[in-house]
């Protein structure tokens, strides 16, 4: 298979305030870019209908998100077509549901602060340019980050989440997001640099290889765990003097491991 194209990537972002062999992308399937959240008109019944993801995307600004980018996105991606059957009815609450094999998709208002942060302030305004995901999951948050970064690249260790998130992401036809299977802890070294590098994951020290492959300019977001276990959610920057970390709020993921299952 032939790499993608490499799009640009911002120079700089905002200040902190059978399966596919391993490591082989797979494109998840642009539509069209949707309108802004704020605009819906509520159509459909139950959770199809626009309202049910306006409704939750006020509580999201509400709750301080306030990047018009991320709003849309959130509002555009319905999550209940990435969780089980049994769960729709809690699609759209502000909760971490299960989705097999140990693994979770996370709360509304995770997926929206950290793709927030990953933004930036100029981000925010320019939208970023290539960003690589860290766990794909069940594949609502590449979902996401394809209405707000010109390209992702997401990976996933577990093929049986690989497999879900390509199940579920195809309808959506998002060109720009590609799948794939492998040791998150490498990061894809052949997309490399990054605007932008966001993990569902937390380990109790951040890769070098995500280091290495993060843009000058470039943001990295990933929740840490500390001495206690306690885990926080890190913010680096990495600029031509080096990198700027910022802790922030106890955050709650899943363990980073190695290795792929």
């Amino acid at each position: 298979m032939n790499q993608p194209k490499r799009p640009s990537f911002p120079a700089r972002l905002g200040p902190l305030t059978s399966a596919p062999a391993a490591g082989r992308p797979v494109r998840a399937g642009v539509g069209a870019k949707p309108a802004a959240a704020a605009m819906y008109a509520p159509s459909g019944v139950g959770l199809d209908s626009a309202a049910v993801r306006t409704r939750m995307v006020q509580r999201l600004a509400a709750s301080g998100i306030t990047s018009a980018a991320v709003l849309q996105a959130m509002g555009t991606v319905e999550r209940h077509l990435f969780v089980d059957t049994a769960l729709v009815n809690q699609a759209y609450e502000d909760t971490s549901l299960p989705i097999g094999l140990a693994q979770t998709i996370s709360k509304p208002s995770v997926v929206a602060r950290m793709i927030e942060l990953l933004l930036g302030a100029e981000g925010a305004r320019g939208g970023l340019g290539r960003v690589l995901e860290i766990g794909t999951g069940c594949g609502y948050q590449a979902a996401v980050l394809g209405r707000v970064a010109k390209e992702v690249y997401s990976m996933e260790r577990l093929r049986g989440l690989h497999e879900k998130a390509r199940n579920n992401l195809r309808p959506l036809r998002l060109t720009n997001v590609h799948l794939l299977f492998g040791d998150g802890m490498q990061g894809y070294a052949q997309g490399a640099p990054y605007a932008g590098i966001i993990a569902a994951a937390g380990g109790d020290a951040l890769p070098v290889a995500w280091c290495d492959q993060l843009a000058v300019g470039g943001r990295l977001v990933a929740p840490m765990a500390r001495s206690n276990g306690q885990q926080i959610l890190l913010v680096i920057d990495k600029t031509p003097y080096g990198f700027q970390e910022a802790v922030l709020e106890a955050v709650n993921f899943v363990p980073l491991k190695s290795g792929i299952a």
